[in-house]
């Protein structure tokens, strides 16, 4: 038996290719064989768009079962947690966002994204969510992370000291928590 990994990129030139595909890797790497992790390329990755990406992870969506844990990184995963506080009847095992910048009073600035202040109470109670952020992240500082915890009481949110936006590339933490969901 596999379980499915969905992986969603972060945005901007190259991040699937030369950026992101190394997080995948060491996913996999730490998570073996029996994960199946599927790394779909997000439409214009250079200019993130809201709808747009919410349309492409709802096509895949429908791909996945119940027993799927869905993994997004940077603006993907902000777009990822998003997408789920809109769709509370989907069966997942967990979502595990990594260095995501949070979006409203104190983060980032959005104009197709809500504000997250109430994030928590338009998700899933039934769904188990993980925040990563790295001390040393300068593209979505670890004060993002933060913002989560208020926003979202009942995530576990994880400050990984020494790591970087991409976490510098090391996905233990992250498997161990997968394997253990």
């Amino acid at each position: 038996m596999s379980f499915q990994v969905l992986f969603i990129q972060g945005g901007g030139e190259g991040a699937h290719d030369e950026w992101d595909s190394k997080l995948v890797e060491s996913l996999s790497r730490e998570l073996g064989p029996e994960y199946e992790i599927r790394y779909p390329r997000m439409p214009h990755e250079a200019d993130p768009n809201y709808l747009r990406w919410k349309a492409a992870l709802e096509a895949e969506f429908t791909r996945l079962d119940e027993r799927a844990v869905l993994v997004g990184h940077s603006i993907g995963a902000t777009i990822l947690i998003s997408a789920l506080a809109e769709l509370p009847g989907l069966a997942i095992r967990g979502a595990f966002l990594l260095s995501a910048p949070f979006v409203g009073e104190g983060g980032w600035p959005s104009a197709d994204i809500k504000p997250m202040d109430d994030l928590g109470k338009r998700l899933s109670t039934r769904i188990p969510i993980h925040f990563y952020h790295g001390s040393k992240d300068e593209t979505a500082p670890i004060g993002h992370a933060d913002l989560y915890e208020r926003a979202v009481p009942q995530a576990v949110v994880h400050r990984l000291a020494g790591r970087d936006h991409q976490l510098n590339n090391d996905m233990a933490e992250v498997a161990a928590d997968i394997r253990h969901s």
